[in-house]
């Protein structure tokens, strides 16, 4: 490493980390503003505000990494520009493509990191913020409901909730499908219930209860009662119809604290919690695209800052009578057009339109081919 490389990477770093940290702080207070008159109505104490700020402060810098980077490599490059150091550079023998080395070195080792950190550290953070906006401000799924959730218990069984109340521990439009052992796609018993709820203890004497343990372990307390349904039972390509009022189906493997648990959004979730969430909805048959678009943008995001950094540093390269205003001002158009780009593919990756792993990485390869067509047009 030269002299010149030591000079940059401090010098890129420096303004890195101050542009991170002011962006932190306008968006924290502007994020206070909006949600204060929820916290005083909420009687929510000091200490928690400032956890609830704290675990959110991990979600600002994912979010505004790449931004910061931008901004950092356009102020160092003008900078170097404008004050003639750029032209002795290249007077040296010091070709822009070198130039460009230490600032590509230092983003791609924050990208590197980023990975991590929004891989597993940013979705800690989120599950802390996200429990406090649930116990404090009755927000998100445990307070509210949800629609069609689908579960696989086992080898052989499928539940589908067609809505769940997390206050009340109720489930409505239920059913419960059996297949046989040896063959999956053979249906051999099915449920269906208006209403399914959770007891603490178990219910004995119930009309319509099954004689034989079909589903849960009924010897435990604590479990589920499927209520006005029918039952249907397939054998020799028969049918056989058995209503009830009520009918105990044990534990299963779903509790209401397992359901909410679930219901985590993918921000909720790292690397490996989405993935096994994804496969579990998939032997479900529930459509994934949604959450294979957010499984491989956790991945693609991070390397923004490598992008945008090989896009700002040979627009900077060029002297002009621009000031930090101007800078400023460029990194945060050039950052909302990324940020537009990437939310618009995103629409046609949840719909199933684009290939999810191709959504993920589509801005970042558009904008990765203009700062390669911007890199050669620059002066060397």
């Amino acid at each position: 490493m030269t002299i010149l490389d030591r000079y940059i990477i401090r010098q890129f770093l420096l303004a890195f980390l101050f542009g991170l940290a002011a962006f932190i702080l306008i968006f924290l207070v502007i994020d206070l503003m909006e949600k204060l008159d929820d916290f005083i109505d909420a009687n929510v104490e000091t200490p928690v505000i400032l956890e609830y700020y704290v675990h959110f402060t991990p979600e600002i810098i994912k979010l505004m990494t790449p931004v910061a980077m931008l901004l950092a490599a356009l102020f160092v490059t003008g900078r170097i520009a404008q004050q003639n150091e750029l032209a002795a550079i290249k007077s040296s023998g010091v070709s822009l493509y070198r130039f460009v080395l230490p600032f590509l070195a230092v983003a791609l080792f924050v990208s590197l990191v980023s990975i991590y950190f929004s891989g597993w550290v940013v979705p800690f953070s989120n599950h802390k913020k996200f429990d406090i906006e649930r116990v404090y401000l009755k927000k998100s799924s445990t307070a509210t409901g949800r629609l069609n959730l689908y579960f696989q218990e086992g080898r052989t069984r499928l539940v589908s909730l067609g809505f769940y109340e997390g206050g009340s521990r109720t489930a409505r439009k239920v059913t419960i499908e059996d297949f046989a052992d040896t063959n999956l796609t053979v249906l051999m018993r099915r449920y269906d219930a208006q209403m399914m709820r959770w007891s603490e203890e178990r219910i004995n004497g119930g009309e319509g209860i099954s004689p034989a343990p079909l589903l849960g372990d009924n010897r435990t307390k604590g479990g589920w009662e499927l209520v006005n349904g029918v039952e249907r039972i397939i054998s020799s390509g028969r049918e056989e119809m058995r209503p009830f009022d009520r009918l105990f189906v044990g534990r299963l493997s779903l509790t209401p604290a397992e359901i909410q648990e679930k219901q985590r959004k993918p921000d909720e979730m790292d690397y490996n919690e989405l993935r096994s969430f994804i496969e579990s909805q998939e032997r479900a048959g529930q459509e994934v695209s949604r959450w294979l678009v957010d499984y491989h943008s956790k991945i693609a995001f991070p390397f923004a800052s490598l992008i945008v950094v090989l896009f700002g540093v040979p627009f900077s390269a060029n002297k002009r009578r621009s000031g930090v205003a101007i800078e400023f001002g460029i990194s945060v158009a050039v950052t909302f057009i990324y940020l537009a780009f990437m939310k618009t593919s995103q629409v046609f990756g949840y719909n199933g339109d684009l290939d999810p792993l191709l959504t993920a990485w589509l801005a970042n390869i558009l904008f990765l081919g203009a700062g390669i067509v911007n890199l050669a047009r620059a002066q060397k």
